[in-house]
């Protein structure tokens, strides 16, 4: 029971790292400008956030550490009166900086994390066919 109690507790201290950073209702309304062109917005000003990136020996997750410096900007530029947020460089030691903009209608077309699209299947290739259950 006592060794299992010692395993536990270092796991419960490693998940607790990321209670209480939630996106609140105002962050929710801030886009994240990641295509960096805010360039028909209005800038107002800096925001400078940071996480823990290590607890103790161990690091912490990078997509988790970006995601939770995400949420952190936009919920600092909402309190600035922004609606979009731009990250200005990357994360070092758990810290990062980000523009804070107002951009109302010319808001920047792509908001979305950029992701790789998968290549186009060549002409004549394979095709799929759904398989029924019996």
């Amino acid at each position: 029971m006592r060794k299992t109690l010692l395993l536990l507790v270092p796991v419960l201290l490693l998940g607790a790292c990321t209670w209480g950073i939630t996106l609140n209702d105002a962050g929710k309304q801030v886009r994240t400008a990641w295509n960096g062109d805010v360039s028909q917005c209005r800038d107002l000003g800096k925001v400078t956030v940071s996480v823990m990136e290590r607890v103790g020996p161990v690091d912490r997750n990078d997509i988790k550490v970006r995601d939770e410096l995400e949420v952190m900007a936009r919920n600092e530029a909402a309190k600035m009166g922004a609606d979009t947020v731009k990250p200005l460089a990357e994360p070092v030691d758990g810290e990062q900086a980000w523009g804070a903009y107002q951009c109302g209608s010319a808001r920047p077309a792509s908001t979305s994390r950029p992701t790789t699209q998968p290549a186009p299947a060549a002409s004549g290739g394979v095709q799929t066919y759904p398989i029924s259950g019996g």
